[in-house]
């Protein structure tokens, strides 16, 4: 007979969930923001990021069933906190991690215009590679003339992208330390 399943036991559910993050950027601030910030209430989730309580509540359980949060307090309003999210792919040579700071950076296509360009014209893979250079950047070692050099981006393009992403380096630049 077969036995319920937590999240952590369904891998294939925790890949979905993940995929959704990739693809939907509200699920991805809620997660990031929780990760972030947490352990949050959706309430919490509702009023900072702005999302409609419903959508809250769908997403904070789809990630749950996923282990992607887990409840941290027994009694209403439950508080949420995040666990870590490290999950590499690889396709024909090139690998890509997908990392709670990538996450957030997905999280910001929706509410930054410059993020979401990028996105338009690069792709999630040209965000994950401008990210690499973003925390290459703020640990002092490359600046956008080299970015741009290197992924054949103009220096405007690669110095737009890389002031938009630098608070998200910063951020898990220093939550490293």
């Amino acid at each position: 007979m077969a036995k319920s399943s937590t999240g952590r036991d369904r891998p294939l559910q925790q890949l979905q969930t993940v995929a959704d993050l990739i693809e939907t950027p509200a699920l991805a601030r809620i997660y990031a923001y929780t990760e972030r910030e947490g352990p949050v209430t959706v309430e919490d989730l509702v009023d900072e990021l702005g999302i409609p309580q419903g959508t809250a509540y769908d997403y904070v359980q789809r990630l749950e069933a996923a282990s992607l949060l887990k409840r941290v307090t027994e009694s209403r309003p439950y508080e949420y906190d995040a666990e870590a999210i490290s999950l590499t792919l690889s396709v024909d040579g090139t690998t890509t991690t997908v990392t709670p700071a990538l996450i957030a950076a997905i999280a910001q296509v929706d509410t930054d215009e410059d993020v979401d360009v990028y996105v338009e014209r690069h792709g999630l893979d040209g965000l994950s590679a401008a990210l690499e250079y973003a925390f290459e950047q703020v640990g002092g070692t490359v600046n956008h003339r080299i970015m741009a050099r290197e992924l054949d981006l103009s220096p405007l393009e690669a110095e737009i992208i890389l002031q938009a992403l630098e608070p998200v380096a910063t951020t898990y630049t220093n939550a490293a330390e």
